[in-house]
């Protein structure tokens, strides 16, 4: 892998980087945790089956909401008022929205533009790229929708959020707590602090004002979504693993592979 060192407006140096360290690290894991994310949720959407566990009310975050007419029983907590897609999963409706929030995300754009596309490898590293224009042109000046693809993830975590008080009661109405359940209750709490923690969240909540101190109530929660804030790069990988845990825990119990371990029912 070759990289260019002379960058219009850039120092030229013959060698790539100075760096002793293993700054090609970071990238690398990077680059290996998002391909088997992916790897994993289009096996999984194309798989179209194993989201439901009828018994303990378990529905895969992946397919959640299922509101297509090709949904199994009982899956969809919302009705079914959208026709069968025949070969198109039910993922496909809510997907985009949540693919578009994590890739207009300010942190996974640094991840996947390091990882991927090298631009740059890491600080102080030649990049392989001649030129550089920003998000200002086609297609990346479409980052700029992450505000917006916000607005479309907090409807998806509240549903997400409702799928878990449904899996605390079971297919006889009564009140019972798995292993899955508390899976699925993680999963929604680390995907409520990945949302709450973003940028875009943060400049909503606190954002345009002139004197805090007029706007008591807004300082607060953009102190709290501040601190959130500071810790989004490890929540969102934390909220990327435990949705495709939560997913995998509830295909392998809805396909017979496990048993969902009880605590009370």
């Amino acid at each position: 892998m070759t990289a260019s060192t002379h960058h219009p407006g850039r120092a030229d140096t013959a060698i790539r980087t100075r760096r002793t360290d293993r700054w090609w690290l970071p990238p690398l894991l990077t680059f290996l945790g998002l391909t088997a994310f992916v790897v994993y949720g289009v096996v999984r959407v194309f798989m179209n089956k194993w989201y439901w566990v009828g018994e303990y009310q378990y529905l895969a975050p992946f397919f959640s909401p299922c509101v297509t007419g090709g949904c199994v029983p009982g899956a969809s907590h919302f009705g079914q008022w959208l026709p069968d897609l025949g070969i198109l999963a039910p993922p496909v409706v809510v997907l985009p929205f949540v693919l578009g929030f994590r890739l207009t995300c300010y942190y996974y754009r640094k991840a996947y533009y390091r990882s991927f596309w090298l631009s740059p490898p890491a600080c102080a590293v030649a990049e392989p790229h001649g030129s550089y224009t920003g998000e200002r042109r086609f297609p990346l000046i479409l980052q700029n929708s992450h505000r917006y693809f916000f607005y479309a993830a907090v409807p998806v975590a509240s549903v997400l959020t409702y799928d878990v008080v449904i899996a605390f009661h079971g297919a006889d109405g009564g009140f019972g707590v798995g292993l899955g359940t508390l899976i699925l209750l993680v999963n929604v709490v680390l995907i409520w602090a990945y949302t709450l923690s973003c940028h875009s969240c943060r400049h909503i909540v606190g954002g345009r004002l002139t004197h805090f101190s007029r706007h008591p109530v807004r300082y607060w929660m953009w102190t709290q979504v501040s601190r959130m804030n500071a810790r989004h790069m490890q929540l969102a990988w934390a909220s990327l693993f435990s949705v495709a845990f939560a997913d995998l825990y509830v295909a392998l119990v809805a396909s017979g592979a496990i048993t969902d371990l009880r605590l009370f029912n």
